[in-house]
């Protein structure tokens, strides 16, 4: 499962670019004020995957091998020619600023060849600012693993591993439409502990037909392998997707609370710290570049369907680009990758803060809310009252913090925060 971004709902992408707009265009007066901008990360977008989950509602595409990709199964050199295209136009809206973080989703990007991601990453290093230890995280699935693959993207500039395994019970994996089994999971995850200083396990739970005790099995075969680091994710039912057109039995939501309080439990015992609603971390091994999207940071993003968030002196402007890839390419290609440019109102900066900002355990600090929206305390003052009445968040002078019921009703304390 692919980090991106966690944004409201974007409309259809129309079939017509955005307008073309230079620096100024964002740098004119406006009614924020953002004494500062917050840290900068780089999202890539690579779309294809051998085979389309049936619950995924991620911009993902099944690679094909047809005539209009050039005869192979992914078009590599010309959508690394259109990112780089598309990275060009952006460079003026963040000149001079430092990326602290990049990471590659998708799709499944370990579909890429090592060498086309040694490019991509060499492309990226010519033409921006990258902090010394710039922390670079690729997705990879045990359905393209081979021997020797993962110790190549390290060799290419990855630092950090994503392995989607989702479960170790091949019944499980079945269901979920996953092209690996428990053998190459095991595999994969055993070569990026080899490659890797620090790596990430995606977990579901939830799954259909899943037990407590299988729930458990899944936990303990993960945690025995030691990760730095777990994304664990319930299972959902998204719109537009197979599961949503042919719904599979799941867990009852009273199981599925149960599950998740084993799974920070298990997690708990092994040393791993629950620092968001669905990362679980050994100390030191946070993921810097989701922990910025959570922190309302900037993040600047490229490639089919990708979104951007950036900050200016006077606003905060979301960008979309194309999301079919071979329009996305054309497009890109041609200087005009995004097809939307908005600004965000000023009345939806509290909830869309809040959206990221109450999925961390450590919560935020009152002075991020007033840097990070260029808003006063004053326009989050009333929701915080009901939060704090209603029991779902604790607060001192300098910070706000979810409590455990906080946690639990995440939806009910996010909703808090929206526009009337």
């Amino acid at each position: 499962m692919n980090t991106i971004p966690i944004t409201p709902a974007a409309t259809a992408a129309p079939a017509e670019p955005a307008p073309q707009r230079d620096i100024q265009h964002y740098m004119r007066p406006g009614l924020l004020q953002l004494q500062s901008l917050p840290p900068l990360s780089l999202y890539v977008h690579l779309p294809w995957c051998l085979k389309k989950c049936p619950y995924c509602d991620f911009n993902s595409h099944e690679a094909r091998g047809d005539a209009d990709a050039g005869g192979s199964a992914v078009p590599e050199q010309r959508y690394i020619d259109a990112l780089m295209a598309d990275l060009e136009s952006a460079l003026p809206l963040i000149w001079g600023r430092t990326v602290h973080s990049i990471f590659i989703g998708g799709g499944t990007p370990s579909l890429f060849s090592p060498a086309s991601i040694d490019q991509l990453i060499g492309g990226i290093r010519a033409r921006l600012r990258l902090e010394a230890d710039c922390e670079i995280t690729m997705e990879a699935n045990p359905g393209t693993f081979e021997k020797d693959r993962f110790r190549a993207f390290r060799g290419a500039g990855i630092t950090r591993l994503s392995v989607g395994v989702q479960s170790f019970n091949d019944r499980h994996l079945m269901a979920l439409g996953r092209v690996h089994d428990r053998a190459q999971a095991l595999a994969a995850v055993q070569e990026a502990a080899d490659a890797f200083d620090t790596f990430n396990l995606d977990i579901m739970y939830a799954l259909p037909g899943q037990t407590m005790e299988e729930l458990e099995q899944d936990m303990q075969t993960a945690l025995a392998l030691k990760p730095p680091h777990i994304s664990i994710y319930h299972l959902t039912i998204e719109p537009n997707t197979y599961f949503a057109k042919y719904p599979p039995a799941i867990p009852e939501d009273d199981l599925a609370y149960a599950m998740l309080d084993r799974i920070t439990e298990m997690t708990g015992q092994s040393g791993m710290d629950r620092y968001e609603i669905s990362a679980y971390a050994q100390p030191g091994h946070q993921c810097f570049h989701n922990t910025n999207y959570w922190q309302f940071g900037d993040y600047l993003g490229i490639g089919a369907g990708a979104h951007s968030k950036l900050s200016f002196a006077h606003r905060v402007v979301r960008q979309v680009r194309f999301r079919e890839p071979r329009l996305y390419m054309d497009q890109a290609l041609a200087g005009r990758p995004v097809a939307q440019d908005e600004e965000v109102k000023r009345a939806d900066l509290p909830f869309e803060f809040m959206l990221n900002a109450l999925r961390l355990r450590d919560g935020f600090a009152l002075q991020d809310f007033t840097e990070r929206t260029g808003l006063p305390i004053t326009a989050i003052a009333k929701s915080l009252q009901e939060a704090e009445r209603k029991g779902l968040i604790e607060r001192d002078m300098a910070r706000v913090r979810p409590t455990e019921r906080g946690f639990d009703f995440l939806s009910d304390l996010q909703e808090l925060f929206l526009a009337h």
